[in-house]
């Protein structure tokens, strides 16, 4: 069942998420340079739903530093910041090219983090209007091609499982950096599974 029966919005929650990932990739930029990412986002209505966005965030980003050193991605998300001409025209591209082996979990993690990294791109270039038009942007594509496979699929609470093995599978040491990772990410499948439990009853 989708979260949407469980009083959850699918919906909201994607949209959480999009803003959770830019504002983690923005975190570290002068306050003064970030524009304000409302009104565009809606916001989560429950604690339940701000655990699973909360929980899904961390996931994104274990994903993301995976492709974060695949130099072909990065230059894409190169070409859609600092190439002349439609941005939004490249940015459909990178996320079909995320998308051309069919939809998972993994990959709508990796699209988020795509969107992250290319709002902090065009903040670096001193293009901080351009923030709104990303998220806008993703928005857009999560609405419009994601959001129907979510539902499908169960929701995002079902996306838990998936993405956890997702995560792990990047961990390719035991480093203290990454253990403290894995300590995260075992915290959050017990949270996942702990409000799936919750929900199911």
């Amino acid at each position: 069942m989708a979260c949407d029966g469980n009083g959850m919005s699918d919906e909201r929650i994607g949209e959480a998420l999009i803003k959770e990932v830019i504002q983690e990739e923005l975190k570290d930029v002068p306050l003064g340079e970030v524009p304000p990412l409302t009104p565009h986002v809606v916001e989560v209505q429950t604690a339940q739903e701000q655990k699973i966005v909360t929980q899904l965030g961390i996931m994104v980003r274990i994903i993301g530093d995976r492709v974060k050193d695949d130099r072909e991605f990065q230059d894409a998300i190169d070409g859609v910041a600092f190439c002349p001409g439609s941005k939004w025209e490249r940015f459909k591209q990178v996320a079909d090219k995320v998308f051309e082996h069919g939809i998972t979990w993994e990959r709508i993690a990796v699209l988020f983090y795509v969107a992250g990294k290319l709002a902090l791109k065009l903040v670096e270039a001193h293009l901080p209007q351009s923030v709104r038009e990303i998220i806008q942007w993703t928005m857009d594509f999560f609405r419009n091609n994601l959001l129907g496979w979510i539902r499908e699929h169960g929701g995002w609470i079902n996306s838990f499982s998936e993405l956890a093995v997702a995560s792990v599978s990047s961990v390719s040491f035991m480093s203290s950096s990454t253990f403290g990772l894995v300590v995260v990410f075992a915290a959050g499948l017990l949270l996942g599974s702990f409000i799936t439990w919750r929900l199911a009853r």
